[in-house]
């Protein structure tokens, strides 16, 4: 049963190019099953979360990390009376904008956007993804998803005005998203805040010294765990602490944003979208308990000194290879020299690097940098 506030997708505002209706999946479940066949979605397995393999090949990906964002999505939308399907198409198609090398990667194409006086945005490059350069279909460009999810890909995480962004004008930019969409940002939040405190112990980048001092409501839940199980190992000692961290996280956001939901006093999907402020969010306690993590992890791991010539080798790469082939185009794939003709070029090249993964991208550095 979905909720009176929920999407319902038989009033979705459909697709660019009308479609049947299929025997037996609905249009969010079709937008689903699109992004999962989607060659964006399958190159995540090969694009960097935060390890490389360089340390195992055990640690996430940002493949399995858009897998644990859906399942944790999936869950709360369920106690909160939303859309699943549309929920699990738009935690699914979350990051498939992102380009290799993780967060350095990003950082560096968008600074080499700037110096030709544009940027670089893994929202509105995810929508490209879907509206453009997916070929799939003989009869339209991209994957002619539905409003909902086109709307969810760059309102889950940002607010844009028409003002600074008028080619994004149809997606209501002056009212806030549904919160199947609201979602899918604190989920994301939620899923690397514990799979990254994972990862980082795991590599023996973080002790379990400096989480226990560092990470409160971790320190909490250990204890605990060592008065339940005083015998266990350290290692299953931490995934206990860390599993009790994750469900009081997913806990707070359901409890919490029902409660929003009943103070404002939504009754409708109109409600929810003329309310100033996003409904789904996380009460004030436990908020301060998840930015205590993230400001860990930020100090102790993303910007260890132990990351960094990786993530000075990615900045360096993508760097390089960028103004090589703003010196010579001609060395571009046919599809992209053709693109070039009608688009500025720096926003091909970057269109260009922000679908490789990681390991294609060393490819051509190779063949063009070294």
């Amino acid at each position: 049963m979905l909720a009176a506030y929920a999407v319902r997708v038989e009033n979705s505002r459909g697709r660019r190019h009308p479609e049947p209706q299929h025997p037996y999946r609905n249009d969010f479940q079709r937008d689903r099953d699109r992004v999962i066949h989607s060659r964006s979605f399958r190159r995540l397995e090969a694009k960097t979360q935060v390890f490389t393999r360089r340390y195992s090949d055990h640690f996430r990906n940002r493949l399995t990390h858009t897998i644990e964002v859906a399942q944790i999505a999936r869950t709360v939308a369920a106690q909160l009376g939303l859309n699943v399907d549309l929920v699990e198409a738009l935690a699914l198609v979350h990051d498939v904008g992102h380009p290799p090398f993780g967060h350095a990667g990003e950082k560096a194409l968008d600074a080499a956007m700037r110096r030709h006086g544009s940027f670089f945005d893994h929202n509105l490059h995810a929508l490209r993804i879907v509206e453009d350069f997916e070929l799939r279909y003989a009869a339209f460009r991209g994957l002619n998803l539905t409003f909902e999810v086109r709307e969810g890909i760059i309102k889950h995480s940002h607010d844009y005005t028409a003002d600074n962004y008028p080619e994004l004008s149809e997606y209501l930019l002056d009212q806030r998203p549904p919160l199947e969409a609201q979602l899918i940002d604190l989920a994301d939040e939620i899923a690397y805040s514990t799979a990254d405190l994972d990862d980082g112990y795991e590599a023996r980048l973080l002790t379990l010294e400096q989480i226990r001092e560092g990470v409160p409501v971790f320190e909490l839940f250990f204890r605990e765990v060592e008065q339940i199980y005083p015998n266990a190992i350290d290692k299953l000692k931490f995934n206990e602490a860390l599993k009790r961290m994750l469900n009081r996280l997913v806990g707070d956001l359901i409890c919490n944003t029902q409660e929003q939901i009943r103070t404002a006093g939504i009754r409708d999907l109109k409600d929810v979208r003329a309310y100033p402020d996003r409904l789904a969010r996380l009460s004030r306690e436990v908020e301060e308990e998840r930015l205590a993590a993230k400001q860990f992890l930020y100090s102790n791991l993303y910007f260890s000194a132990t990351l960094d010539p990786e993530k000075n080798d990615a900045e360096r790469v993508i760097t390089e290879l960028f103004e090589f082939w703003m010196k010579k185009p001609e060395t571009l794939p046919s599809s992209y020299r053709n693109k070039a003709k009608q688009e500025p070029l720096p926003r091909v090249i970057c269109d260009y690097t922000a679908g490789m993964t990681d390991n294609y991208i060393y490819e051509q550095y190779e063949k063009f940098c070294k």
